[in-house]
């Protein structure tokens, strides 16, 4: 299977809505947005993450749409976030895609988040070389409560 990353396009778009709206995957990824059928909100926050200095990139497995992964915040501060379609969880693409995105994206330190249980995701920062560093609190909206989530960073070279 070839994953790879490119620029997002627009027609993207309602495949990551449809992504976005999956019950068992927002669960599981725990920190949505507070409505994540309103479709009007999603594009908006498109827009905003398109203008913004957000690194953002669609990924492709043998060609398909299955998920988006990115780098955004402020210098110093800056997050990696992916969501990949739950029928291809399991095969290596997030840890495929969050590779080419960090050989893309090379200023470090970077910073990510996930909730405590999701235990692929945090596997998957883990093999790109994220090491947990703290433990918050944050209100889950796809679960309706506060929740526990890691906090995980990616040294610069050298650190």
């Amino acid at each position: 299977m070839e994953i790879a990353l490119r620029e997002v396009h627009s027609s993207d778009l309602p495949v990551f809505f449809r992504h976005l709206n999956d019950p068992v995957a927002a669960r599981m990824a725990a920190f949505t947005p507070e409505d994540p059928a309103d479709r009007d909100a999603f594009d908006a926050h498109w827009e905003r993450i398109r203008a913004s200095t957000a690194v953002t990139r669609t990924v492709l497995a043998d060609g398909d749409v299955v998920g988006s992964a990115a780098v955004y915040g402020e210098p110093g501060e800056r997050e990696v976030t992916y969501w990949i379609d739950r029928p291809h969880w399991g095969r290596g693409i997030a840890t495929a895609a969050l590779r080419a995105l960090l050989d893309t994206v090379t200023e470090r330190p970077l910073y990510a988040r996930a909730a405590a249980d999701n235990t692929a995701s945090l596997r998957v920062l883990e093999k790109c070389g994220f090491r947990a560093e703290a433990r918050a609190t944050g209100f889950a909206h796809a679960r309706g409560e506060e929740i526990e989530e890691v906090v995980l960073s990616l040294p610069g070279h050298g650190a």
